[in-house]
């Protein structure tokens, strides 16, 4: 049984669902898992754990600073474990940028930050416009319009592949 810390940063809550099912899954492979938001992990004792994973979302094309701050300050005792990082993000919609080496938010990521992930993955997001605040909801109706998304501001819409979710959870538990 493995020590197990799942990080996540959420926008809007979704990235939290992905890391509740991931634990989920992990804990059926008989490992116990920590669920703690990046905002929170500076209470935690990091080398406790042996395995780390940490996902993270994107709002307005850009991951959150205590993202890459996190993974910057601890990238030497992220690199002496098992780890993996996935992004959360609705352009990974596209069937052509829904793979880490073709997610151009996960890639423009990876050149941000020192830490190297063991493993790697991109799930697709949920556009939810009633929840968006009105300047949010302006601004990414806008975004889906360039890129040819839903932009009915009524819409609710979720793009995740919820057994790509589960084959990494069982990928985490096996690494």
């Amino acid at each position: 049984m493995a020590r197990i810390l799942i990080l996540f940063s959420s926008t809007d809550g979704h990235t939290k669902r992905i890391c509740e099912r991931l634990k989920q899954v992990v804990e059926r492979n008989a490992h116990q898992v920590t669920l703690v938001s990046v905002e929170d992990s500076r209470q935690l004792d990091l080398p406790a754990f042996d395995k780390i994973v940490v996902g993270a979302s994107i709002r307005y094309g850009k991951h959150s600073a205590l993202v890459v701050d996190f993974m910057n300050g601890n990238s030497q005792l992220l690199n002496t474990r098992p780890n993996a990082f996935f992004s959360v993000n609705i352009v990974a919609r596209k069937p052509e940028k829904n793979r880490p080496e073709t997610n151009p938010y996960m890639q423009k990521f990876l050149r941000q930050i020192t830490w190297r992930p063991g493993s790697l993955a991109v799930f697709a997001g949920k556009l939810d416009y009633p929840k968006y605040t009105f300047f949010d909801r302006l601004m990414i109706r806008f975004i889906m319009w360039i890129t040819h998304g839903p932009t009915d501001p009524a819409t609710v819409v979720e793009f995740t592949d919820w057994q790509k979710v589960v084959d990494f959870g069982q990928h985490v538990s096996e690494m």
